[in-house]
C-alpha cells in the first residue's frame, strides 16, 4: 500500500519541508513570506488528520502507512522548529527539548517493539495534547504578526511553544515510566 491516497498525503508532509523553508528565501516581503509559510504549514499539518481518516474510511490502512505517518509528522515539526530557530522566533533550547524527545521516544518505541512490549509505550492522550499545542504554536510563530488587530501571534506562539516543551518533557517522563518495568526486566 505504498501509493494509496492516504500514503500520498503523508508523503506531502515530507515534501513540504523544503517548500516551507524555501519560502523565506523568496524575494518577497517578510509579511508575505510569513503568510505563505503559515498557510502551507496549516494545510500540510491538516493532512495528518486527513490521511488517517481516509485510510480508515477507504480501508487502506497499512503497516507502511502506520510507520510513515509519525515519521512525516516529526520531520515537519522538527524542520519547522529549525526554521523558526533560524529566524530567531524560537529558542534553541525549546527546539532541542522537542527534537531530543522525539528521537528518544522513537528509539524507545522501536526497542519496545523489538522486545514485544510496544503496548507499554502506545500513544497516550498526553502525547496528543503535546502535538496539538505544537501544531498551534508553529503557525503562530511562522506568521509572526497581529491578527484582527488584537492577537499577537508571535507572543502567543512563544508561550505555546514553551508550553509544548513542558508537555514534551512530561509526556517523555510518562512514556519512560510506562516502559520502566520492561526496561528493568531486560537490563538485569
Amino acid at each position: 500500500m505504498f501509493w494509496t491516497l492516504p500514503t500520498i498525503l503523508t508523503w506531502t508532509r515530507i515534501v513540504a519541508i523544503p517548500l516551507i523553508a524555501g519560502v523565506f528565501y523568496l524575494p518577497l516581503s517578510p509579511a508575505a513570506c510569513n503568510l505563505i509559510a503559515t498557510i502551507m504549514f496549516i494545510v500540510f499539518a491538516l493532512t495528518d488528520w486527513l490521511d488517517g481518516w481516509l485510510a480508515r474510511k477507504l480501508g487502506q490502512t497499512s503497516s507502511f502507512g502506520a510507520f510513515l505517518d509519525p515519521v512525516a509528522d516529526k520531520f515537519l515539526v522538527c524542520a519547522s522548529l529549525l526554521v523558526l530557530v533560524h529566524l530567531g522566533r524560537a529558542d534553541v533550547f525549546v527546539a532541542l527539548i522537542i527534537i531530543g524527545r522525539e528521537i528518544a521516544i522513537s528509539a524507545l518505541r522501536e526497542w519496545m517493539a523489538q522486545i514485544g512490549a510496544s503496548r507499554s509505550v502506545a500513544v497516550h492522550m498526553l502525547g496528543k495534547v503535546k502535538t496539538t499545542v505544537q501544531m498551534v504554536a508553529i503557525p503562530f510563530l511562522l506568521y509572526q504578526g497581529v491578527v484582527f488587530g488584537v492577537v499577537d501571534t508571535g507572543a502567543w506562539g512563544r508561550v505555546l511553544i514553551w508550553a509544548a516543551a513542558v508537555l514534551t518533557v512530561w509526556s517523555m517522563v510518562y512514556y519512560l515510566q510506562k516502559a520502566l518495568p520492561e526496561i528493568r526486566a531486560r537490563v538485569k
